[in-house]
């Protein structure tokens, strides 16, 4: 049965702004961050660069991470309005989708099929985009070949996270990813993984949204 933290990965949310109740960390989560603070020096980064470099070092125990990651405060910045706007988020695989918290994830790669030249995973991306539409927040962790269908499709993401992982494929996507011009969030060795792709976006969901105010309307006098 389904949680209201962790809704079922197939099945999207309207494209309306999500009210997101505030997150209670655990104490252990806190002292994970107290000591990864004093052993790696985040301090100099922008706040939303530095949430996801966190967030990402803290799920892999990995603070190399710090100088392989690839990301643009302006960028994150329009991506988070974005988030919290209601934009769609897609998946790669089920692991990626289980891994984000507070928010539903379309997945199809249950439906996908393979075919000549042609993977699982990347078709489960072609089903996705036609389901979602241009906008949506994609997050992929592990198949480049999912990556590399995203960049053929004109898809119009609002944030790529591209953070596949393998020795065949992985650091050639992630680079073609950055080439893009894509909005994008990514790392640049063969690194990466269902978790730290989950982790990235997390990072997004978890920060502060402080929604733009409308302007009074003015009262006739």
């Amino acid at each position: 049965m389904s949680s209201p933290d962790r809704p079922r990965s197939g099945t999207p949310r309207p494209d309306r702004p999500q009210t997101v109740t505030p997150r209670v960390v655990h104490p252990i989560e806190e002292e994970s961050f107290r000591r990864l603070r004093a052993r790696v020096d985040t301090s100099h980064l922008a706040p939303l660069t530095r949430a996801v470099v966190e967030r990402v070092i803290h799920s892999a125990a990995d603070p190399a991470y710090l100088t392989d990651l690839v990301c643009d405060e302006a960028t994150l910045a329009v991506a988070h309005r974005a988030l919290h706007a209601g934009a769609p988020v897609v998946a790669d695989v089920e692991m990626v989708a289980a891994g984000i918290t507070r928010r539903s994830a379309v997945c199809r790669l249950k439906e996908a099929v393979s075919g000549p030249g042609l993977t699982r995973s990347a078709h489960a991306v072609r089903l996705a985009f036609e389901r979602v539409g241009p906008g949506a927040v994609w997050v992929i962790g592990c198949a480049p070949t999912a990556l590399e269908e995203l960049l053929l499709l004109g898809a119009a993401p609002a944030l790529v996270i591209g953070l596949p992982v393998g020795f065949v494929g992985a650091v050639e996507s992630k680079a073609a990813l950055r080439e893009s011009g894509l909005p994008a969030v990514s790392n640049v060795s063969e690194k990466g993984g269902s978790a730290v792709a989950a982790a990235a976006f997390n990072a997004l969901l978890y920060h502060p949204y402080d929604p733009p105010q409308r302007p009074l309307a003015k009262e006739n006098v």
